[in-house]
């Protein structure tokens, strides 16, 4: 019995990345904030790079509280989007001719820990549980140290039906 030959690495990577240009790329708001995502194998660390536009208390300076949420949220959705897609992407029947429909926020919750400084700031997301109809995700941001986050939600979503189904 023969097995198949494993692809090369630079396939394997060149086919994640530009799953996840597509995916991020179809997110308008993710190019207003500046918001990149730097992948590891399927973990994705979002990036907030520090702009001017993202001080909300230009006294202390502060980043906004709604930029903050935004980040947050905007990491949870990309997160809970790349885990569903990872399996058909890694199997190559990921359909990236049309953009796949995203997951909808039923309802969004921050606890904003301390300010956020004047600098670039960092998340990731750990999805809890993803069904075929409801998602739990945790997210936390932090700057310099990840030990001392700045801002942490929990969000609950709504799983887009799988591809080629009826919505009920």
């Amino acid at each position: 019995m023969t097995r198949s030959r494993p692809e090369p690495v630079h396939v394997v990577k060149s086919r994640r990345e530009a799953a996840l240009q597509w995916l991020t790329g179809g997110v308008p708001f993710v190019q207003f904030l500046g918001i990149q995502f730097d992948r590891r194998g399927d973990e994705l660390t979002a990036i907030l790079p520090f702009d001017d536009k993202l001080i909300g208390n230009p006294l202390l300076p502060a980043l906004h509280g709604g930029a903050t949420a935004a980040f947050l949220e905007v990491t949870g959705i990309i997160e809970l989007a790349w885990t569903t897609l990872w399996e058909d992407m890694e199997a190559g029947r990921a359909n990236m001719d049309s953009f796949p429909p995203m997951p909808k926020t039923i309802d969004f919750t921050v606890d904003f820990l301390r300010s956020g400084l004047p600098r670039d700031a960092y998340a990731r997301a750990r999805v809890n549980r993803s069904g075929r109809r409801y998602a739990s995700v945790q997210v936390e941001a932090w700057q310099d140290n990840r030990a001392r986050p700045f801002a942490m939600a929990t969000a609950h979503f709504l799983m887009p039906p799988p591809p080629g189904t009826v919505a009920e």
